[in-house]
């Protein structure tokens, strides 16, 4: 739903996407004492989601939380947490790696920046997130962003938002495609859909043709909102979608995964980016957002998406709420 807070955060994101950063919008020398939390987001639902979670535990805190979420793709995102214009949002292990970083996994798993020390995940997670590329991936992440930027990485997820490719269920079966390679051998007559920026990106069309060589040179790409790319699968301007692995639209269009049988994107666990000020001034922070984080599995994000996105349209910031009340996160 567009309201008019939605289009006045529009015009913010622009500028910064140009280079320009918004601290005449938000402001970032607030004293300790009086230090408002402003909370970030990507342009997705489930960013939407995780950054009024984080809202909604602050609030339960009694700490003052700003709504600042909304605000683009991850370039634009992590510009305004780096210059101190959002003091936190939530973030994925490899778009951090990837994206931000400019690393791959084939780097951490040969040892080019993984950390020697493990940080587990709580004992109590649902679900295990326990693999070496996870582990090593959000070591590596933790370090360099801590080193670089001189910002935090809570506890990660189990839930693995990975990137992947989907088509419908009647095109994989009518065509024998389960894979990404099988894909491949004719993604030249195909069109997907992905967002805009999906072309330049190394965990997307780069990535794609690096690892699955030439059979995606020359696939179309259909560049749409993350919130439409489905709807363009489903309504045939597209065969194929890209898609994340907890998004509620996989199964409610009852979608087929592709197995990406190379290994080219690397996990994409979910964790709460942090400037240090706000540890600093809320050291109670960490452990409340860690406990929420280690409850997030795959089959929770997707259900909480779903319904966003599905027949429902629930309001996320009211899916957030329920989703912390009925888990006993926060007060009801």
């Amino acid at each position: 739903m567009v309201t008019r807070r939605t289009v006045i955060k529009g015009a913010v994101a622009a500028p910064i996407a140009g280079g320009a950063v918004f601290s005449a919008v938000l402001p970032t020398s607030i004293a300790a004492q009086d230090l408002t939390v402003n909370v970030g987001s990507k342009d997705f639902t489930e960013q939407f989601i995780l950054g009024h979670m984080y809202i909604k535990i602050l609030e339960d805190m009694g700490i003052a939380a700003e709504d600042n979420t909304n605000l683009g793709g991850t370039q634009i995102a992590h510009q305004a947490l780096e210059s101190g214009d959002i003091h936190l949002y939530p973030e994925y292990t490899g778009t951090g790696l990837t994206e931000v970083l400019g690393l791959s996994v084939e780097d951490v798993l040969a040892g080019d920046g993984a950390s020697p020390e493990a940080s587990p995940v709580a004992d109590d997670a649902a679900t295990p997130v326990a693999t070496d590329a996870s582990q090593a991936v959000f070591d590596t992440v933790k370090d360099a962003y801590q080193e670089q930027f001189g910002l935090v990485w809570l506890e990660r997820s189990p839930a693995n938002n990975t990137q992947a490719l989907a088509v419908t269920r009647e095109y994989s079966e009518e065509n024998g495609i389960t894979t990404i390679s099988q894909l491949a051998e004719v993604a030249g007559d195909l069109i997907v859909s992905a967002p805009a920026d999906f072309p330049e990106r190394e965990d997307g069309l780069l990535g794609l043709q690096r690892v699955y060589a030439s059979g995606f040179a020359d696939i179309e790409v259909l560049p749409v909102a993350p919130g439409l790319k489905y709807q363009a699968l489903i309504d045939g301007q597209a065969q194929v979608v890209l898609a994340f692995g907890t998004d509620g639209q996989i199964t409610g269009f009852d979608l087929v995964v592709l197995e990406d049988d190379l290994g080219l994107w690397p996990p994409y666990n979910v964790a709460p980016v942090v400037r240090q000020e706000v540890l600093d001034t809320y050291p109670d922070v960490e452990a409340r957002f860690n406990e929420v984080t280690t409850s997030l599995t795959d089959e929770v994000l997707s259900d909480l998406n779903w319904r966003v996105d599905g027949d429902d349209r629930e309001d996320p910031a009211d899916v957030a709420e329920s989703y912390l009340t009925d888990n006993g996160f926060i007060g009801g």
